[in-house]
């Protein structure tokens, strides 16, 4: 029985991807603390603390698809914590070896650490993912460098920009994004071994316990910290609050898009495939359902960087509650962010864009869309502040008696004395007044 939009049948496909729940789902995890905890065997066979036979035994024995899943769902509601009963059923599994097994650790190394593995896994598919999602827009960007469009701010028209421009600010984000994951791969995917209380007193004064911990990072492809961190949760908070990060920017580009797609505005379609989007009582609706969900996920994970802040002021050594917080919030923001880029991914995949509707409502204004043009034109002989007050009476002329600015230009003598009709002409074409765009755009695509 399912219960939310992770794993509903009906809607864990908008929410979720197959591939990022396999990674966090509940079998994933036991085999991570497995995996953990039988690395951490050799470790510390390595260092001489546990024999390298019950080592190999540990390593060789333990079956976690063997493992009695009612009993250790059981024994963990009632120990409150899912590693104790984990690891006797281990020990049974390894017979006299399994006396080495979970050797000076405490029940949050194994699970940070088996988390830390599921993060490392969840990287590698939002990465992958968000590279794919970058080179669709590089693509977009490319083929609309001068397509030209309305740029708006306020929902109104500004200045006139071109498609492949906008293209390029969405995925000069994006980049960044991925500059961020490879940064924080390498400084918060790390092992976590330190004890009861993080001093790992039980393995002595000695070198013995970091040389462990050492060995453990080596043996799971972690790094090794300088110090314990359970209860600096910073590491983990900072992958949430990227996966945060990456739904924000992908979230703009659904708003757009989906903005794009409306019926006045008519600029773009999401990909048709029968009956996408459809209505049950209007037979003409064609809803941007890639861009709502993608919305909708920027929106959740806003809420799961938040919780992920909330946890990171823990008590003390150990922290009384605010470690369980994450182990909702951790998969449950992988998840998301995983469905936003594959919903974004597809979107892009066959976005149908129309020119012709993009360059025909840049004309919706009359041609105000380039009063700046006008205002620059005419601001070397008139001053700035003068120039300005000429051509918004101009504006102000055009929108009251429903003239469109050019033919309200060549109305006012200093402007047309000026600038003549043709340059007045020339000036009001959006394609003429279209600044840096094309030389922004290729940095962003050939960059």
């Amino acid at each position: 029985m399912s219960s939310t939009v992770f794993d509903s049948f009906l809607y864990r496909e908008m929410f979720s991807t197959a591939p990022m729940r396999e990674i966090f789902s509940d079998e994933s995890f036991v085999a991570r603390m497995t995996e953990t905890e039988t690395a951490l065997a050799r470790a510390q066979a390595k260092v001489g603390i546990v024999p390298h036979d019950a080592a190999r035994i540990i390593t060789d024995s333990v079956r976690p698809g063997a493992l009695d899943h009612d009993r250790l769902r059981a024994d963990t509601e009632n120990v409150g914590y899912p590693v104790l009963p984990l690891v006797g059923q281990l020990a049974e599994q390894c017979g006299e070896a399994g006396g080495h097994l979970h050797w000076g650790a405490t029940t949050q190394d194994i699970m940070d650490t088996a988390t830390m593995l599921q993060c490392r896994d969840g990287l590698d598919l939002v990465a992958a993912s968000l590279d794919r999602v970058r080179e669709a827009l590089r693509r977009l960007a490319a083929e609309h460098a001068d397509t030209v469009t309305a740029g708006r701010t306020h929902l109104q028209h500004a200045l006139p920009v071109t498609f492949g421009f906008r293209a390029a600010v969405w995925v000069s984000a994006l980049d960044r994004h991925a500059e961020r994951l490879a940064q924080a791969r390498e400084r918060d995917l790390m092992v976590q071994f330190g004890g009861a209380a993080g001093t790992l007193a039980s393995l002595g004064t000695g070198p013995e316990g970091l040389a462990v911990r050492a060995a453990l990072a080596t043996e799971l492809g972690l790094r090794d910290p300088e110090i314990t961190w359970h209860v600096a949760r910073d590491g983990l908070n900072e992958i949430v609050a990227l996966l945060a990060a990456i739904g924000g920017s992908l979230g703009k580009i659904g708003w757009d898009v989906m903005m794009m797609c409306s019926s006045e505005f008519g600029e773009l379609a999401e990909p048709f495939v029968p009956g996408r989007g459809a209505s049950s009582t209007m037979p003409q609706k064609r809803n941007p359902i890639s861009s709502e969900l993608v919305v909708a996920a920027a929106k959740l994970l806003r809420d799961r960087a938040s919780t992920m802040l909330d946890a990171m002021m823990q008590d003390f050594e150990r922290a009384t509650g605010p470690w369980h917080l994450e182990w909702a919030t951790i998969p449950e923001a992988f998840q998301l962010a995983a469905a936003s880029l594959h919903q974004t991914e597809f979107l892009l995949g066959g976005l149908e864009v129309d020119v012709d509707r993009m360059r025909s409502n840049t004309a919706l204004t009359g041609g105000l869309i380039v009063a700046e043009a006008v205002m620059m034109a005419v601001a070397p002989a008139l001053g700035r502040q003068r120039a300005h007050e000429v051509v918004y009476d101009a504006c102000s002329q055009a929108i009251e008696h429903g003239r469109d600015l050019a033919t309200e230009l060549r109305r006012h003598p200093d402007l047309l004395a000026e600038l003549g009709g043709d340059r007045i002409d020339e000036l009001c074409d959006p394609s003429n007044y279209l600044g840096s765009a094309h030389a922004m755009t290729s940095g962003v695509v050939n960059g």
